[in-house]
């Protein structure tokens, strides 16, 4: 086997792409419904590093490598969730700013049980702290601060395989209770109403009674007339038949209002009007609003819904288009090619990463990770690449475009990117903790630190669930997110993503704490190493 380790630690490429490879086939095992996904990457690498290392042999992939995986998937997530997280910023502060009174308390309590129950020096509290948190950055400080790197890292490496393991049994039970969310995306319906009302409104008036999150696509003047788009001064007169496409709760709304849902099927009649979904794939138009695009001057057309990945869209004027959306237009059969040319229609849309935006935003996220930030009582402490990349990722996703630079990805580049820099993430961390982890276990006080980590983490993550579930009441799906991002922790919110089908508001959770947690765990850990 000495030899086997050997040659793996000289080619350790190889390595990676076989962590990442048999890592994903352990995941997709499922026991009673649950399977770890990503996670069980980092739990291979842990063990194929420990095990090499009882054999005197370093495997451990190089941490530029990791970095690269991390910063990656932190500016693919910022980008796919900026829009979203900048529109609830709002109603993120409360949760902000509970996730920082968690880490208070939980800093007080490590030092409380660390040193006046079990008895530890501070380098192995604040050590243990950063690795019940699984943070890296927050090691290092803990590291500085306490004088003594080595025993910090001794507490981190024991205290981190638990760390994850907590915070998956936390997600869990956030994800047990989501299957019944109030916050899930409004599903969309299609119907096609009779109008019995004889006050003849007209589609503007409608318009303002019940927004923008309604589109009329198809109007039939009686039973045989030809089937037109409806504009908005178009009058809506008693026995007409009108095709309405919104959220259910308000298309039902508006049967009852107009009249009944009819049994004829305008959509089936395509001698006038067209339907069909096309891909956003020129780059010059994402990052515009549906409205900007004026397709009803330039083609008579109406846009009905957009699919950003597996979620329909109400076709909201405001709504900014990414790349890769397939859109639904309504139009006139002969404009149709039109159409299709204007916007693209090319699978190109779907794949292309976009490389200026993305090297221009890797970059800048880069440098504001790197920036020291100065602490009080002297020294300086940087945020690190990871959560410098989240934050202009999400800058980025949130504008689309400034004049004729695009900001955004494509929603399914910037997925499968974010997943290729989570395995390599993940890979060379769990080679890095291995190889320390069996080196930590020949300690004496390996137990303590065992007892410190799991008090930590199970309060740290139940607090949170707590806090959030019930004085917030936010959604356990969404919740699942947070609590991976309050962990810091991207195998966390791989398990949480391969729970419920990469639902949105799990990167929506993430994105909206990570930041202010990285920064928190960092500044908890620097006082403790200090104390």
């Amino acid at each position: 086997m000495a030899a086997l380790f050997t040659f793996l630690a000289d080619s350790l490429i190889l390595v990676l792409f076989l962590l990442v490879g048999v890592g994903m086939l352990i995941g997709k095992i499922k026991v009673a419904g649950v399977g770890l996904g990503a996670a069980a990457v980092l739990f291979l690498a842990i063990a194929l590093s420990a095990w090499a290392n009882s054999y005197g042999v370093d495997l451990q992939i190089k941490p530029e490598i990791g970095t690269l995986g991390l910063a990656l998937f932190a500016f693919a997530i910022g980008i796919t969730s900026g829009q979203g997280f900048f529109a609830g910023l709002k109603s993120a502060l409360l949760p902000i700013l509970t996730l920082l009174a968690t880490l208070l308390t939980v800093g007080i309590l490590s030092w409380a049980v660390g040193t006046k129950v079990l008895g530890m020096d501070m380098a192995l509290v604040s050590g243990t702290f950063a690795g019940a948190t699984t943070n890296t950055p927050a090691l290092a400080a803990a590291g500085a601060a306490s004088g003594s790197p080595q025993q910090a890292t001794v507490g981190y490496s024991i205290a981190y395989i638990f760390g994850v393991i907590g915070m998956l049994i936390c997600t869990q039970m956030a994800l047990n209770y989501g299957k019944n969310d109030r916050d899930r995306p409004t599903a969309l319906a299609n119907r096609t109403i009779r109008v019995e009302r004889v006050d003849q409104p007209t589609i503007s008036d409608l318009f303002e009674k019940y927004g923008e999150k309604l589109q009329f696509s198809r109007l039939r003047r009686g039973e045989s007339g030809p089937v037109a788009r409806p504009k908005p001064d178009s009058v809506l007169r008693e026995g007409d038949l009108v095709t309405v496409v919104g959220p259910v709760k308000l298309v039902h709304r508006i049967v009852k209002d107009l009249g009944h849902g009819s049994s004829h099927s305008l959509i089936e009649d395509r001698s006038y009007l067209d339907f069909r979904r096309i891909t956003l794939s020129d780059p010059k138009l994402s990052g515009h609003t549906i409205a900007s695009l004026e397709l009803d001057k330039r083609f008579s057309a109406t846009v009905s819904r957009v699919r950003r990945g597996d979620v329909d869209m109400a076709a909201e004027p405001d709504l900014v288009l990414l790349q890769g959306d397939r859109i639904r237009v309504v139009a006139p059969t002969a404009k149709m090619k039109e159409v299709s040319k204007f916007l693209g229609d090319s699978s190109h849309g779907l794949s292309d990463i976009n490389p200026v935006a993305l090297g221009i935003g890797m970059a800048l996220g880069a440098l504001i990770g790197e920036l020291p930030i100065p602490l009080p009582g002297g020294g300086t402490f940087s945020i690190g690449i990871a959560a410098g990349t989240l934050i202009f990722g999400l800058v980025m996703g949130y504008f689309g475009r400034i004049g004729r630079f695009t900001t955004s990805l494509p929603f399914t580049a910037a997925q499968a990117l974010s997943e290729l820099g989570l395995l390599i993430f993940l890979a060379q961390a769990g080679t890095t903790a291995g190889g320390q982890i069996s080196e930590a276990f020949t300690g004496g006080s390996w137990w303590r630190i065992l007892v410190l980590g799991i008090i930590i983490t199970l309060s740290y993550g139940l607090i949170l669930y707590a806090a959030m579930r019930w004085l917030w009441k936010m959604g356990g799906t969404q919740l699942s997110g947070l609590l991976a991002g309050a962990q810091t922790q991207p195998a966390v919110l791989a398990f949480a993503n391969s729970r419920t089908g990469a639902d949105p508001r799990v990167a929506l959770g993430y994105a909206m704490v990570y930041p202010m947690a990285m920064i928190g765990k960092i500044m908890t850990a620097q006082i403790l190493g200090g104390l």
